[in-house]
């Protein structure tokens, strides 16, 4: 029988490059974020300056589809992290339709204003979405799904993390930096897998933070405007996928267990991905 995981934010960009890889590497992947069909709309906008509606590439069915031509099966989760309801019930449903996961990666995040907004610009209720989504919901599925992990003798956990959680901005929002509300949310969710590698390791659980560096997602390409990055100079998704695949399946990644992994520089290193 086929190993399971859990992609989050997986309609596009790291998450469905994620899902895709494992799905190829024999996975049945649930995937979940809130796009389910292409070409819906909904406000996606990182600053406080301006709305934008524009509808996003990608989407869960379409990302269903790839893991299906690869073979394995895909089960499309409808969830909102900061909605924790919907959270809990997505996570509900896998559990009930394939009793447990092998794997679960949280990589979705929150979208909205405060990514590029400076402090006294962005709205209070901001950093708690980004706690929301970063934090307390990673948590809900990790309570929900370790306790099946730990009965059958082993699983793993991997946090996509971000610089902005461990480094000061190089400059101000828009001008090449980040928003507070997105510093601390990614900050907060690295601490995730050390503390289950410390609470849990001798009980079969592998943990790993993944740094991705800078990826040139479907997003990215469109905000340049916004973050004053140039998407040009990112990795493509797909290398982030080959490490997380990598990391997944081969024991050679057992040594790194805990650890926070320099995805761009291992992609290279161990030649999973050309670019």
């Amino acid at each position: 029988m086929a190993k399971t995981a859990l992609v989050t934010g997986a309609s596009r960009g790291i998450g469905k490059a994620c899902a895709v890889a494992l799905g190829r590497a024999g996975f049945d992947v649930a995937i979940a974020a809130r796009t389910v069909n292409p070409g819906e709309q909904r406000e996606h906008t990182v600053t406080v300056a301006k709305s934008d509606t524009r509808p996003l590439p990608g989407s869960l069915t379409e990302t269903a589809a790839l893991i299906e031509e690869a073979g394995q099966r895909a089960l499309v989760v409808v969830m909102d992290l900061v909605d924790r309801a919907s959270v809990a019930a997505g996570t509900t449903m896998i559990l009930e339709r394939w009793g447990g996961l092998d794997l679960v990666i949280h990589n979705g995040r929150y979208i909205g204003p405060g990514m590029m907004d400076r402090i006294l610009d962005t709205p209070f209720e901001a950093y708690e979405k980004f706690l929301e989504a970063h934090v307390l919901s990673p948590l809900v599925i990790t309570r929900m799904v370790l306790p099946g992990m730990i009965e059958r003798g082993g699983g793993m956990f991997m946090t996509m993390g971000s610089g902005a959680g461990t480094l000061d901005p190089p400059a101000a929002p828009g001008h090449g930096g980040w928003g507070l509300g997105y510093g601390i949310g990614k900050a907060g969710g690295h601490k995730l897998v050390g503390q289950l590698k410390a609470e849990y390791g001798d009980r079969g659980i592998r943990t790993y933070n993944i740094d991705p560096g800078y990826v040139s997602t479907e997003r990215n390409r469109l905000t340049t405007e916004e973050d004053g990055m140039d998407p040009s100079l990112g990795a493509p998704p797909e290398a982030i996928g080959a490490v997380v695949a990598w990391l997944a399946t081969s024991a050679d990644a057992v040594p790194l267990d805990g650890s926070y992994v320099k995805a761009q520089e291992l992609c290279r290193e161990l030649r999973l991905y050309q670019f």
